[in-house]
């Protein structure tokens, strides 16, 4: 019998592990920024790199894995390869916790100084 506020069914495995692995992928800081900027609108890799202040390399490679989690998907236009995100559920999930976290940070009381002890 399940505790707790709802009738939910556990979903199966296979979704769970899916699930972790696209978390996982945004656990890294540097990923997580990349998802934010291409949720406001696609990119080139430059534009990424230089938005979330990133060399170009280290941008490209964490694209790659998260054209690979199936977070991120690109598209030519001519000589040039435009990021997105295609998902409207993972735009909705990044918006909702950044922002979240931001009112949170903006709430939180500044800490005084004490007289002598700092700048």
């Amino acid at each position: 019998m399940a505790t707790g506020a709802g009738n939910f069914e556990d979903p199966p495995a296979e979704v769970l592990t899916e699930a972790a692995a696209a978390f996982g992928m945004l656990a890294s800081s540097a990923r997580l920024h990349i998802v934010w900027a291409l949720a406001q609108g696609e990119s080139d890799v430059s534009g990424l790199a230089e938005r979330v202040g990133g060399a170009l390399p280290a941008v490209s490679q964490h694209l790659t894995k998260l054209k690979l989690a199936g977070l991120v998907r690109s598209r030519r236009e001519g000589r040039r390869v435009v990021y997105l995100v295609d998902d409207p559920d993972v735009v909705t999930m990044v918006r909702w916790l950044v922002g979240q976290l931001s009112d949170r940070a903006d709430h939180k009381p500044t800490p005084r100084r004490v007289r002598g002890l700092g700048a």
